[in-house]
């Protein structure tokens, strides 16, 4: 194995944050929704507000991130803003049968999904 092979193998197994994030934010099952905290919480990684940051990236990955299952703690939609258009989040969460009014999750602690609860491993 040449050095830069060895150094490409070694890249590729680097995790980062926001890997994390992506990868849990994928298992948040359809109809169902989390928030930012408990995304954070799990990983034990820092802030919502980082869970947040990471996933404004999704948008530019080419990859399908279900960001539009994360809601703040309140199960208000406050990442619409950054959906094209917003309408969007909303759309996509009525789509999966979850209700939204005035961009808030009707019966948030019926959809709510605990990462920390849910998955074990």
């Amino acid at each position: 194995m040449t050095n830069q092979t060895a150094k490409v193998n070694k890249m590729k197994e680097e995790r980062t944050y926001r890997d994390d994030v992506f990868d849990v934010t994928r298992l948040i099952p359809a109809g169902r929704a989390t928030t930012y905290g408990h995304i954070a919480d799990y990983l034990a990684l820092g802030s919502a507000r980082m869970v947040g940051w990471a996933l404004n990236k999704s948008f530019d990955t080419g990859y399908t991130i279900p960001a539009h299952r994360v809601v703040n703690r309140k199960g208000e939609l406050s990442g619409r803003a950054h959906f094209s258009p917003p309408s969007l989040m909303q759309e996509k969460l009525e789509a999966e049968g979850i209700k939204v009014v005035d961009d808030k999750i009707v019966d948030f602690k019926n959809v709510l999904w605990i990462p920390a609860d849910e998955l074990h491993f």
